[in-house]
Parts: structure tokens; C-alpha cells; sequence
């Protein structure tokens, strides 16, 4: 007679939940020791995902599959360079400025100083303070500036060739999609509609950045604020970055504006931003970013600081495709996970997927089998 198989003992629900905190301690622990090759990695990933649609559409209107990588290549080559060369120009007419600008900077800090000493301020202190402000050391500020330039630089030279590597095999991934729902038809799902959400949300971010670029960048040569198209394209850049972006882009505009036409004109700048960025980037944008990707203003807040702490700079602007991208490994995969979904999305989705147009209850869960091949099977190209 065959043996009876041992009863199964199921580990204490406290223990999985402590084993599973260290073991993501230990994961996040490694990200932050390998951040200088994972944030590069992944950017040129998300690049590649939202310009890969256009190497499906060539494909499909008959191009050979050499010239169609090529096309992707070129394009994502003129975007990453077309953007490095704007910033390093304008950083290079920013360094050349900031020095005409020395003497009114220090008589700005000396009236400064002087109230402080007329509230009761220490004088020694006031006159150190005052000392330490002078911009004529602004050179050595510059140079430091001019070399965070070129390690920037640098790590453009590797960002360009993984985006290369990357750009080469994008027209394999949908056979390789197809192989993996083959044996794991849940995570060929998740990976789908990772990248789907992160197109509908860079497209989203980008339309919105554009707009708020171009609405900033004639606000402040009406004022008359020097280098305004630097800030028009800062302002583009942080719009990617969640809920302090308007925050990061206003200030170098703001201070140049005190520095070249007092507190006048500096608080003119400050008018415009809120209307224009905080309408737009806080009240509108959060709308059909959460729409588009399905996660909550809270959830998005949370994650930039999560992966600002853990990845730097690029944390910060990749803050919504890494959650993404976690939220499909971790959650999308799992049919237990529903909650944590439920959890995490703004409440307008949640409200979507709960019940049909038109049904006054929500509909029932569908068999697991039978949503996930038909969303395998309908490829977004």
C-alpha cells in the first residue's frame, strides 16, 4: 500500500508577512547598490516602449524589418540627442550669464543682512553671512557645473547604447510575448499592459509637458526673464516628474527673475507658474494620468518619493513606469492580488471596472481563464 502523503503545514500568516518584508528589504537594498545601471536600463526601455509603435506601424504597412529598426533607431537617437544638445547649450549660456549678475546679487544679500541686524540679529553673524553669499566664487560653482555636464554626458554615451541593443530587438518582442503565454499566460498579460499603460501614460505627460513648455516659455520672454527657452524645456521635464515637478521647474526661473529685475518681476514669475503650471499640471493632468495608468494621486505621490529615494533623479522621473512595471509583476499576475489592485487605482477606474455602463450592480468576476487569453490575444501593435 502507497503511503499517505504528509498533512500540509501552512507557515503562520505573521512569519510570511515578516519573511516577505525582509526579503523586500534586501530587494530594494539592491537596487539602490546597482541604481547607476538600473535607472539607465530601464529609461532606455521606456524610451524604446513608446517609440516602438512606430516600427510596428511600418511593419505593418510592408517596410523590410532591417529598415523599420533603423527607423526606430533614428528616431530615438534624434529624441535623446535633440534633447541633450538644447540642455547642454542652455546650461553653457546659463554659465556665461549668472556672472553679470554677481553685484546685484551681493548688494540683494548685504540689504538683507542689514534688516537682519536691524530685527536684532547678531552683526558678526550678519557680516559672514554676507560674505559667504558673494558670487564672485560663482566660478568654481560653474565648474563644478560644467562637470556634473560632462558625466552627464558620459552616461548619455551608455544610454545610447542600450538604447541601440534595445532599439535592435523590439520587433522580437511580440514572438517573445507569444512564448511566454504559451507557459505563463498571466505574466504575458501583465508585460502587455505594462507597456500599454506606460504609452498611455508618457503620451499623456508629454501632450501636457508640451503645453505647459510652450505657455511658460512666452510667459517669461514677455516678462522679459533671460533664458527662457532653458526653463520652457525644464518645465517639460519635470512635468514627467509626479506632483513637485511645477515645484523643481519654477525655482531657477524665479531666482533669475529676482537676480535680473528685482522682487517685482520675481513675483510675476511666481503668478504665471501657479496659474498656468498648478491649473494644469495639479488639477487637469492627475485626471488623465490616473485615468490612463489606473493608479491613485496618493499611490503616485508615494511612489516618487519611494523611487526618488532609491534610484536618485531618474527615480523620480521614471516614478510612475516602475510602478507600473512593479504592479505587474507583483499584482497583475496573481488572481489572489485583486485587492491590492483595488487598493491602488484611482477611484473613478475603480468605479469603471466594478460595474458596466448602464448596470446598476456590479458585474461578477469572469472565470480566470477566459479574460486573460482574449487580452493576450488582442496585441496593442
Amino acid at each position: 500500500m502507497t503511503a499517505p502523503a504528509p498533512p500540509h503545514v501552512a507557515l503562520p500568516r505573521g512569519l510570511v508577512v515578516l519573511l516577505g518584508a525582509a526579503a523586500g528589504v534586501i530587494v530594494v537594498a539592491g537596487m539602490m547598490a546597482v541604481s547607476w545601471l538600473l535607472g539607465p536600463v530601464f529609461l532606455a526601455l521606456v524610451i524604446v516602449i513608446a517609440i516602438s509603435p512606430v516600427q510596428a506601424w511600418a511593419r505593418r504597412h510592408g517596410w523590410p524589418g532591417w529598415l523599420s529598426t533603423l527607423l526606430l533607431v533614428i528616431l530615438v537617437y534624434g529624441v535623446i540627442l535633440s534633447l541633450v544638445l538644447v540642455m547642454v547649450v542652455s546650461v553653457a549660456q546659463l554659465a556665461s550669464l549668472l556672472p553679470q549678475y554677481a553685484n546685484q546679487a551681493q548688494a540683494m544679500f548685504t540689504s538683507v543682512t542689514e534688516e537682519l541686524h536691524r530685527l536684532g540679529i547678531d552683526p558678526s553673524t550678519a557680516k559672514t553671512a554676507a560674505s559667504s553669499a558673494d558670487l564672485n566664487k560663482l566660478a568654481g560653482v560653474l565648474g563644478g557645473l560644467l562637470s556634473g555636464v560632462t558625466s552627464v554626458l558620459t552616461s548619455v554615451v551608455f544610454l545610447l547604447a542600450l538604447l541601440l541593443f534595445l532599439s535592435a530587438e523590439a520587433s522580437g518582442m511580440p514572438a517573445r510575448l507569444a512564448a511566454i503565454a504559451a507557459d505563463r499566460q498571466p505574466m504575458a498579460v501583465a508585460l502587455r499592459d505594462f507597456a500599454r499603460g506606460t504609452r498611455s501614460y508618457l503620451i499623456v505627460t508629454t501632450v501636457f509637458g508640451f503645453i505647459v513648455a510652450v505657455l511658460d516659455t512666452a510667459a517669461l520672454a514677455i516678462l522679459g526673464v533671460p533664458l527662457a527657452i532653458l526653463w520652457g524645456v525644464l518645465a517639460f521635464i519635470t512635468n514627467y516628474i509626479p506632483n513637485i515637478g511645477f515645484i523643481l521647474g519654477l525655482i531657477p526661473p524665479a531666482l533669475l527673475a529676482l537676480l535680473s529685475g528685482g522682487w517685482k518681476l520675481m513675483l510675476w514669475v511666481i503668478v504665471v507658474y501657479c496659474v498656468l503650471n498648478l491649473v494644469i499640471q495639479s488639477l487637469i493632468q492627475p485626471r488623465f494620468v490616473g485615468d490612463s495608468v489606473g493608479l491613485s494621486a496618493t499611490v503616485t505621490f508615494v511612489a516618487l518619493i519611494f523611487w526618488a529615494w532609491v534610484l536618485g533623479g531618474l527615480g523620480a522621473l521614471l516614478a510612475i513606469p516602475m510602478t507600473l512595471l512593479v504592479k505587474a509583476l507583483l499584482v497583475d499576475t496573481d488572481p489572489r492580488a485583486g485587492w491590492v489592485d483595488a487598493l491602488v487605482r484611482s477611484p473613478d477606474r475603480g468605479k469603471a471596472r466594478s460595474a458596466p455602463p448602464g448596470s446598476g450592480e456590479a458585474a461578477a468576476p469572469p472565470p480566470p481563464g477566459a479574460p486573460l487569453a482574449a487580452r493576450v490575444d488582442g496585441s496593442d501593435g
